[in-house]
């Protein structure tokens, strides 16, 4: 085969993954549009976003280098339609120097992981003591506990917030402003719930929804899978993989149906609305896409840098929102970089 015929060969193979590429991003984008029962590829292409994008960066380079500028608009389109999506990863831009000085509220989400299970109270106390830093008014909490000692968390917590809404188990709503009502929301199937609390600040009120949803249940699979080995057994990687892809399957699955209770939820309120919490899931999906509805990514609007949240294992992704109505204007959102968790809390300040 002549060195003509061969570039001829690499590059049809380079302009069918071109096409290939560029299907499955625009598929993984529209994705999160249907439920995962029953679409589940579809569903999955949306985690996998980052690395199609990343491939499109590749094509687009490739056939720049030669020069072939009608293969190249394949994965330039593909990427322009893509800034959307990269938006809710990457703000360009710094925050706001005078946002303490500016009016409005500063809500916080934070998953504790139970404050690590530790007992003394000493973590709880530490976060507390930044949520003060942070000048924070209403703090919701996922994976929350009280520790054994004589001065439990929430007496803790109350001194600086004297308002709360308690959910099921490990959900917590926290407020300088008085909470006049609240709801807590059971989800079937899973331990995992949600609550609402209507606050009154300074004699406007909103709804404030704090949401845990179902669990990927790859970290549980992985840590069975450490312990099977350190005991010494036999562990089969195709038994592995199947475990994970199944568990992530059935979470996926049951976060839909969460998302879809707490969307008729939010319809039946007639308060404006800010909605925060553990998503598990990333932006573009079918959870992501509901549970936002027609409110505003917080991010997308005030956020600046990279927007990570969850640091479990190797992975680094962005699995912690606050939504808010439109009707509010947001000032300022990101994250700080505490170790308590796998998780970091979130911070965003909003103008009611």
């Amino acid at each position: 085969m002549s060195k003509l015929a061969v570039k001829k060969y690499f590059s049809f193979m380079f302009l069918i993954i071109t096409a290939l590429v560029m299907i499955l991003t625009f598929v993984g984008l529209y994705g999160g549009n249907v439920t995962p029962v029953g679409n589940t590829a579809r569903a999955m292409l949306c985690f996998a976003l980052p690395l199609l994008i990343m491939g499109n960066v590749i094509m687009l380079i490739f056939w720049l280098i030669r020069r072939r500028w009608i293969w190249a608009i394949m994965p330039f389109i593909t990427l322009l339609c893509c800034i959307k999506y990269v938006g809710t990863l990457y703000q360009f831009g710094a925050l706001p120097k005078d946002a303490d000085e500016q009016p409005g509220i500063k809500i916080a989400t934070y998953n504790v992981s139970s404050f690590g299970r530790e007992a003394s109270g000493f973590i709880a106390q530490d976060i507390l003591t930044e949520m003060k830093n942070q000048k924070v008014d209403i703090l919701c909490m996922q994976e929350y506990s009280d520790n054994n000692g004589v001065q439990k968390n929430t007496d803790n917590y109350l001194k600086y917030f004297p308002y709360k809404a308690i959910g099921k188990g490990d959900m917590i709503i926290f407020s300088k402003y008085p909470i006049k009502s609240s709801k807590i929301i059971l989800f079937e199937q899973t331990n995992n719930s949600a609550l609402w609390a209507d606050v009154n600040v300074k004699g406007k009120m909103i709804r404030v929804f704090n949401v845990h949803m179902e669990t990927t249940g790859v970290n549980s699979t992985m840590r069975h899978v450490a312990k099977a080995m350190m005991k010494g057994d036999d562990v089969n990687n195709n038994a592995i993989i199947e475990a994970i892809y199944g568990n992530y399957m059935f979470g996926m699955m049951v976060r839909a149906g969460q998302a879809i209770e707490i969307s008729n939820e939010k319809r039946l309120s007639q308060l404006p609305i800010i909605l925060c919490g553990d998503f598990n899931d990333v932006p573009y999906s079918f959870v992501y896409n509901t549970l936002k509805g027609e409110l505003e990514d917080g991010f997308t609007e005030c956020g600046s840098g990279f927007m990570t949240t969850f640091r479990g294992g190797k992975k680094s992704v962005r699995i912690d929102y606050i939504f808010h109505d439109k009707s509010m204007k947001g000032i300022t959102y990101y994250k700080r970089d505490l170790t308590y968790s796998d998780h970091v809390p979130v911070f965003m300040k909003v103008q009611l």
